[in-house]
């Protein structure tokens, strides 16, 4: 329930779509580089959101309580 209040989450979501809408766009009108640049925008989106997930997972780790035996 969290991820949903999230912004990262709703800004990952809306570059989503306008990549797909971008992909719609290139393939109505027969122009490859948009299709291309619309479907690479995709994949950098949830590239990125992934990313930015990791990053904040990884600073919310206290070095106090890090047991490296486990």
């Amino acid at each position: 329930m969290n991820k949903l209040k999230s912004r990262k989450f709703w800004i990952c979501i809306a570059a989503f779509l306008a990549s797909i809408a971008t992909s719609i766009s290139g393939i109505t009108t027969s122009n490859e580089t948009v299709t291309i640049i619309g479907t690479v925008c995709g994949i950098l989106a949830a590239a990125i959101y992934a990313f930015c997930e990791a990053w904040v997972d990884g600073k919310a780790i206290n070095p106090d309580t890090y047991d490296e035996d486990e």
